[in-house]
């Protein structure tokens, strides 16, 4: 198959085709890109560009060039080094910009083609891997919800949108201006006569005669004005604004004890961006709480609660006990919605499993919208897992799943949030 690519000067969007086969011929490398700036950026960030490099070498394309057919001999003077029929070695080429400090050596090097993944295609190569389906897709990264709103009043609509009480204050002013020259004069013409009759005037006389004619002329205008008229009618307007959201906040919890390797932890961040990017589309403002426990529990900023080494034993109760109490002290009001993901490899102390289900059932379950927990693990279920089993059959926005590979996250996801059916 052969692929040509237009190289002429172009306006806004026309390489869109190119880029897009771009995309397709270097998938791996943007992928391996994507995958290393995940691990590098925030998860309240995740939703940005990224500018991605990949190796020179490898976005090189084929070109034509002109080769010098035949056997063909030269004549070079004044040289001392070579015999006929001696092969002569290719010069090294040059060009290139070198990287790294200087040096003696005399090996040249390119640098880097680096371009910008817009937000729709680095959200694209993000979800890729987690195997969604398109419509899925779209949904999470485009889903805007709205609300009607009244927004004054139309001319046209519908019968079933009509303002009675529009239309007749309308109408009524309506009549008071188009009669207001006509009962000035019938105003006029009443007193006149009335005047004209006290002084002794007869019936027959010709202004009384005319003035009785202007009066009965008057009022049969006054009667034709219509009562209410097409033009008088208002219908409410109704638009389409953003919906208006209350504040939430998310809290991370994850074991980072000795179990926890880089790989779970990897998971764990991955599922931890999908529920920010969930919760993202629902609620205007959210915060984001990080609590990473062994056997103790504390509250830390991003890049510790993911990239620090500190390890040790395991007790959960420390993190739902702290958990509990940034609730209590920080967003118990009625503006704050709570979300709680866990995660962990399910492996902790036996009795402390029993005192974290005491804590959920007592203390969290209500304070808190949803509570999720991921079991990163190949293994079997653990105690924490058949403790918190029964913190689910108690309590509905109590979920639970366990995922075993990067591939399980959305799956996983999708199982947790999904649209519950009211009967």
């Amino acid at each position: 198959m052969t692929y040509l690519i237009d190289r002429r000067l172009q306006g806004k969007n026309k390489s869109a085709i190119n880029r897009e086969r771009f995309l397709r011929r270097y998938k791996a490398q943007i992928k391996d890109a994507v995958g290393r700036a995940i691990k590098g950026r925030s998860i309240t960030d995740i939703e940005n560009g990224e500018k991605v490099s990949i190796p020179v070498k490898d976005v090189n394309e084929p070109h034509f060039g002109h080769a010098h057919g035949g056997v063909w001999e030269t004549v070079n003077p004044g040289n001392t080094e070579y015999q006929k029929g001696d092969q002569i070695n290719r010069p090294r080429s040059g060009g290139g910009a070198g990287r790294g400090k200087a040096g003696n050596s005399e090996q040249t090097t390119e640098d880097d083609f680096i371009f910008e993944l817009s937000r729709e295609e680095f959200m694209n190569y993000f979800f890729e891997d987690l195997e969604l389906p398109n419509m899925v897709k779209t949904q999470l990264t485009q889903t805007v919800e709205w609300k009607n709103q009244r927004a004054g009043y139309n001319i046209s609509g519908t019968p079933s949108n009509i303002h009675v009480l529009r239309s007749l204050r309308g109408a009524l002013g309506r009549r008071i201006a188009v009669g207001g020259p006509s009962r000035k004069q019938l105003h006029h013409a009443e007193s006149e006569l009335i005047a004209l009759l006290d002084r002794g005037a007869p019936s027959d006389d010709e202004r009384v005669v005319e003035l009785r004619h202007l009066i009965h002329h008057l009022h049969t205008r006054l009667h034709a004005i219509p009562f209410i008229d097409p033009f008088d009618l208002r219908y409410t307007n109704r638009i389409k604004v953003p919906k208006p959201s209350t504040s939430a906040v998310m809290f991370c919890i994850m074991d980072v004890s000795g179990s926890m390797d880089e790989t779970r932890k990897d998971t764990a961040k991955r599922f931890f961006i999908l529920l920010y990017l969930f919760l993202k589309r629902v609620y205007e403002h959210i915060e984001v709480v990080f609590i990473r426990h062994h056997t103790a529990a504390s509250e830390v900023d991003e890049h510790e609660f993911f990239h620090s080494r500190e390890s040790g034993g395991t007790v959960v109760s420390s993190a739902l006990h702290l958990l509990n109490k940034i609730i209590s002290e920080r967003y118990s009001n009625a503006d704050w919605n709570a979300y709680v993901a866990q995660a962990s490899d399910g492996d902790n102390w036996d009795n402390d499993s029993v005192l974290c289900k005491q804590i959920l059932t007592q203390s969290i379950m209500p304070s808190v919208q949803y509570y999720t927990y991921v079991e990163i693990t190949d293994g079997p279920p653990q105690n924490l897992w058949e403790q918190y089993t029964e913190v689910a059959a108690q309590h509905a926005n109590f979920a639970m799943q366990k995922i075993v590979s990067p591939a399980d996250i959305y799956p996983v996801f999708r199982e947790l949030f999904k649209k519950q059916v009211h009967k």
